[in-house]
This record gives C-alpha cells, sequence and structure tokens, in this order.
C-alpha cells in the first residue's frame, strides 16, 4: 500500500443529526465521458458530448488528446443549451507530452491512441502512476507492431513512438488485473488496418461491466464488435476496422460516485433520489440498487430517477463484488456500521488501484475502531463500535467518500485531502454538505 502524503488539511466529516431527505444530482460519468472522448477523436466527423464530466481525470484526457492534434471546444450543446464539448478529429501528431495524473483510463486508453500517430508521445503521471499495472497494454501494442521505449518496466514513464498507423490483428493479453487492457485495444480497433482480436488469457477479468460499456459504444460509433456475449469464442473480441461515426453522445450521471449519497440513506434511514438515473446501463454502479437493498433498504426507480429509502437498519452481507469492484469502499464503510458480519469477496485486483484498497480499508476502519481483516481475494468486515479519528485516504477519491460515510454516524472522523475526490467528483464536500442540510454541523477545513 502506498504511504498517505502529509496533508494537514483535514475535513471534518459531518455527523447526520437526522434522517437525510434529499435530491442529488451527480455529474456523468467519468468511464462514458473518457471512453467518448477517445471515440470522438478516432471518429472520420465531430461530434459532440453532451453533459461530460469536468473533472480531473476526464480534463487530463481532453489535454491529452488536444496535445495529439484533437479540437475540443468547450461550451454549450449543438441546440444551444447545456454544457457540451465539441470533439473534432484531427491527423494525431507527435511530439507531444501526455499527463496521465493518476488516471487509468488516460494511462491505459491512450498509448494505443499514440500509436496512430505521427511522432513520440511521451507518458507521464503522478507518482503513483508508475506503479499501476501497465504491461498488458505495452505487450499487446509491441505484439501489433508498434514501438514503445519503458527501459522494460512494464509502466510509466514511457513514450511510444507512433507510426501514424498500427496493422492490429490477433493478440493475447492477460488482463486479470485490469479490464481496462482489454477496453484499451478495442477502442482503438476500429482505426487498426487489420482491426483487433483480443483474447484474454489470465484468471478471471474483473470489472466485466466496463468491457460491455467498451463495446456498447463502439457499436453505436458504427463499429463492427464481436464479443462471447454475443456468440463469439469465450474471452475474445474482435473489432472489424471501420470509420467510426461523430455522434450526438448524452453521458449517463456516475452511478457509481451516487453510492455515497445512496449510502447516506441506508445510514440515517432516510431518502435519497438520484435524478436521471438509466433503465439500462451498462454501468457498474447500477449493481447499487441490488446491493444496498440487500443490506437493509429500499429503491424504486421512477421517470423522476431512482429513489433509495433506508430503515435505519443495516444487515452484514456476503457479496462477490468482482465485476464491480470499484463500489468496494463505500460499501465496506457501510459494512462497518452494520449490526452483522460481512465478507466481500472476488476484489483481489483492488490491490492494483489508486491506492491497495483492501489494505487501505483495513487500515483505516481499524484505526477507528473497527474490526476488518484482508482475505486472499477480499475483506471480512465484523462491526464494533466506532470512534472519531483521523482517516487517511491515500490521494484516493473513493476512500474519502467512504471515510464520509462513516462519519454520518460516527462523531469525530476527520478526512485527510478531501480534495482528492475532485478526480472523479468535483466539489463533493458542497454536494455532501447539500444533501445533509441542517442535518449536519459545519463543513469547515480544519488544520492538522
Amino acid at each position: 500500500m502506498t504511504e498517505s502524503p502529509a496533508h494537514t488539511d483535514l475535513w471534518p466529516a459531518p455527523l447526520a443529526t437526522r434522517a437525510v431527505d434529499a435530491t442529488v444530482t451527480v455529474p456523468g460519468s467519468k468511464s462514458v465521458t473518457n471512453r467518448g472522448l477517445v471515440l470522438a477523436a478516432l471518429a472520420a466527423e465531430p461530434g459532440w458530448l453532451r453533459r461530460p464530466l469536468r473533472s480531473r481525470d476526464t480534463l487530463l484526457m481532453a489535454e491529452a488528446l488536444r496535445a495529439m492534434g484533437v479540437g475540443i471546444e468547450e461550451g454549450v450543446g449543438p441546440d444551444g443549451t447545456g454544457e457540451a464539448w465539441r470533439v473534432i478529429p484531427a491527423r494525431l501528431h507527435g511530439p507531444a507530452t501526455v499527463d496521465v495524473g493518476n488516471a487509468g483510463t488516460v494511462m491505459r486508453f491512450l498509448p494505443p491512441v499514440a500509436a496512430l500517430a505521427d511522432g513520440p508521445v511521451r507518458f507521464d503521471g503522478d507518482p503513483r502512476s508508475y506503479e499501476r499495472p501497465l504491461h498488458g497494454v505495452i505487450d499487446a501494442l509491441r505484439a501489433l507492431g508498434a514501438r514503445i521505449d519503458d527501459n522494460d518496466r512494464g509502466a510509466l514513464p514511457l513514450t511510444v513512438h507512433g507510426a501514424g498507423a498500427l496493422d492490429g490483428g490477433p493478440v493475447q493479453i492477460d488482463a486479470s488485473s485490469s479490464s481496462q487492457f482489454v477496453s484499451a485495444l478495442l477502442l482503438s480497433g476500429p482505426r487498426f488496418n487489420q482491426g483487433v482480436e483480443v483474447r484474454h488469457v489470465g484468471s478471471a477479468l474483473p470489472s466485466l461491466p466496463h468491457i460491455r460499456m467498451t463495446v456498447d459504444m463502439l457499436r453505436a460509433a458504427g463499429a463492427q464488435v464481436d464479443t462471447p456475449e454475443s456468440g463469439g469464442e469465450p474471452d475474445i473480441w474482435r473489432v472489424s476496422p471501420s470509420a467510426l461515426l461523430g455522434r450526438d453522445l448524452v453521458v449517463e450521471p456516475d452511478l457509481s460516485n451516487a453510492a455515497p449519497f445512496l449510502a447516506a440513506a441506508l445510514v440515517t434511514g432516510g431518502r435519497v433520489t438520484i435524478p436521471d438515473w438509466p433503465e439500462r446501463t451498462t454501468q457498474p454502479g447500477d449493481a447499487l440498487r441490488e446491493i444496498f437493498t440487500a443490506m437493509g433498504g429500499s429503491c424504486e426507480l421512477t421517470e423522476a430517477g431512482l429513489t433509495f429509502t433506508g430503515t435505519g437498519r443495516i444487515t452484514g452481507i456476503d457479496a462477490d463484488l468482482h465485476e464491480v469492484g470499484e463500489l468496494t469502499p463505500v460499501i465496506a464503510a457501510v459494512a462497518a456500521l452494520a449490526d452483522s458480519e460481512s465478507v466481500l469477496r472476488g476484489i483481489a485486483h483492488l490491490r492494483l488501484h489508486e491506492t491497495d484498497r483492501l489494505a487501505a480499508l483495513a487500515k483505516e476502519i481499524n484505526e477507528l475502531g473497527g474490526d476488518v481483516a484482508e482475505t486472499e481475494d477480499g475483506l471480512v468486515i465484523r462491526p464494533r463500535p466506532l470512534h472519531g479519528g483521523v482517516f487517511h485516504t491515500y490521494e484516493d477519491h473513493r476512500l474519502a467518500t467512504a471515510a464520509a460515510v462513516i462519519g454520518l454516524a460516527v462523531s469525530g472522523v476527520r478526512v485527510e485531502n478531501v480534495a482528492t475526490t475532485a478526480k472523479t467528483l468535483p466539489d463533493f464536500p458542497a454536494l455532501w454538505a447539500g444533501m445533509l442540510g441542517s442535518a449536519a454541523g459545519a463543513t469547515t477545513v480544519s488544520r492538522a
């Protein structure tokens, strides 16, 4: 686990003094926004992204594409309403430098794009980004004909020497550490001369909903994609070479970022409505409806959105979160407040995310008086009376929102570097305070 940097800013997580009753408009999906930007940049004609997420990860993606020559204009939509980005494809070029920050989508989705550019594209990022696995993309691109300098690290920093095109074709990868390895190759696959055939040869793939999201968005942009679900061979995805259409894409709310707000209804025995929750979606966050219902709440999906209602009682859960691992931190926070034991399984890959999320959750909840044990592939959480203290976040946005959930029921929780939530959820403290209204105390930042 990466050590949490020393931050002096400590955010006192508001304690809820009554049940919440709020409507929270969650910003757009990071996963959809960044996939939409890549597909629009590779299209044969300009396109629009409406209601995109403006966060650190998505702005890094936009700046990276601009550095390679893509035009991205920020303004209002073609009908004159709502925030939108107009994406104008161009011939990709280097030399260029890409700052990935600590964004998995940027560091993994853009090297295949850079292989299509004329000239070198250098990738660098935050210190933690050097520790995150990238070998699946690097090795695959080399097998497909790309030239990449990474000093044999299989990680950042690296330089992709673009040749203006890539032959493509069949390639084998082990994507068991990140489904983004598969998505990265599929997104650029239509622009490869032979398309791409990606064969996964490792253990079970995590986060399959994210691959389904990639496939659906490719098909909506005019690509032909064969998948295991559509009658293809197991663990093989094929994308045919083709031109991509410029689209007018409306970005869905980020359902994973709805997790702490829905958890607030469960923890306080209140009610929270998330507008514009889609009836059908490939977002992993949609699983929150089933998971939080199993933990003691109820939900209703109407034209107004998803309304989740808690009873004030939280029940432990035994759940395999392999496909929805990003939801784990908030689920673990809720489980720490439950009346019975929880077992969260299938999430060993979380050790390779923004930080080692399993180790971080166990350490931080235990330091508040909890009883969390790591297993080979997850966590066992036995509820104990919790007390206040500093909850370290390790530059991980989902650790910060998990701490806020615990703070609803535990007085004196102070969250280190809550600003890290800007990675995917801009101005989280204001959204949190708005949800709580007069049900909580002050939300100002204190000094350690």
